[in-house]
């Protein structure tokens, strides 16, 4: 039976469903406290004290969609390839299917990536585990990507308000509440889902909280705001991503994630100006950039 086939994990399953050849979860070491950018001072406090998902030596490097640029977006090869790179952060989408499955996907439907067509949301399970990403990759389960590598963080944008149950049940199966942070472009659909969820996870600002920075909103109100929401990061588009906003943000307790960044030149200004972290499909080049300016902190998977 195929990975994609296989139901979600529910309680009292020891082992999670692996991509063939993948490594086997094992507990590996936890990562550093975050620290400061290659002698530019100290790294912005978050407003409520660290939290896992951000435990890490800045800056973080995200591989966007597993690395598109190197594989095809979302796809066990996509991911695999960025674990081995030595990424730490996998950034990916949610989407439920009809009976209430959880999968790895950006779109809506099937029809763009995929050999299939059909609306996720209107689809069984076994029907969305037919088609085949670029003909030939099958579509990783949420829960089965979490618990693929136990030390992975991902940052996981909910695509549609019918994924939020049924993802909220994937953090509690697999007690990854401290290695997940939530975002949507949708700030009714991200308050939602936080409202659901029966204990504090790390989100991103909505579209409304990203506004409020630009504005210039006092500090106090923003820091306010933001840690009655577990909000620990902006992640904004590298159009918006100005040396104004990013200090701002960091004022308020916000860590600063930028998308999707895939030329070095601009990685390397955007991180000159002090961005906490890039998402870019572009896996490898974001490595090198790293490495050359001497930040690239390799995760266990390398």
């Amino acid at each position: 039976m195929s990975l994609a086939c296989r139901r979600p994990l529910i309680p009292g399953v020891e082992s999670p469903a692996l991509i063939p050849g993948a490594p086997r979860p094992a507990m590996h070491r936890r990562a550093r406290r975050p620290r400061s950018r290659s002698g530019r001072g100290p790294a912005p406090t978050v407003h409520t004290g660290a939290v896992y998902f951000l435990d890490h030596p800045r800056p973080l490097a995200f591989a966007h969609r597993g690395g598109a640029g190197h594989f095809p977006e979302n796809s066990w090869r996509a991911f695999e390839h960025a674990v081995k790179l030595g990424y730490s952060y996998l950034e990916t989408d949610a989407h439920a299917t009809a009976d209430g499955t959880v999968v790895a996907f950006h779109d809506k439907t099937l029809d763009r990536v995929t050999d299939s067509s059909g609306r996720i949301a209107e689809m069984t399970a076994a029907q969305v585990a037919k088609a085949r990403i670029g003909g030939t990759e099958p579509i990783p389960l949420l829960a089965d990507l979490i618990m693929a590598w136990p030390d992975i963080r991902l940052n996981i944008d909910v695509k549609d308000s019918p994924a939020i149950g049924p993802l909220i049940e994937v953090l509690r199966v697999t007690n990854s509440w401290d290695r997940v942070c939530l975002t949507s472009f949708s700030g009714r659909r991200l308050d939602a889902t936080r409202r659901q969820l029966p204990r504090p996870v790390c989100s991103a600002t909505t579209p409304a909280g990203i506004f409020a920075i630009r504005a210039g909103v006092p500090v106090k109100t923003l820091t306010s705001r933001f840690a009655t929401r577990s909000v620990y990061c902006a992640q904004i588009p590298h159009s918006m991503a100005s040396t104004g906003f990013i200090q701002h943000a960091h004022a308020a307790g916000l860590q600063v994630h930028v998308w999707t960044v895939n030329d070095p030149a601009l990685m390397a200004t955007l991180l000159d100006r002090g961005a906490d972290g890039i998402m870019t499909d572009q896996t490898e080049a974001l490595r090198d950039v790293l490495t050359a300016r001497g930040q690239w902190q390799p995760g266990v998977g390398a």
